[in-house]
């Protein structure tokens, strides 16, 4: 029982006991729309562009998808 107790000691002293869990930091929205309409671009499909026009239609990369689906239409 003493081995256990100094043990429990050993984590307070070197900060760890207690300690609130840490949360990721948040990503940047602009950056996460960015890849994921270079995913679309390099899949290069019409059911790509057309679903990243559906999640992000009224971001300013959603206008360079909607060009790239006139180009896959021709």
């Amino acid at each position: 029982m003493v081995g256990k107790a100094k043990a429990d000691d050993g984590r307070k002293e070197s900060g760890e006991a207690g300690r609130a869990p840490s949360m990721p930091i948040a990503r940047d929205p602009a950056v996460a729309v960015a890849e994921e309409y270079e995913a679309a671009r390099r899949k290069g499909t019409r059911e790509a562009f057309e679903l990243f026009i559906a999640r992000h239609g009224d971001d300013p990369l959603a206008e360079q998808a909607r060009a790239e689906l006139k180009h896959l239409s021709r």
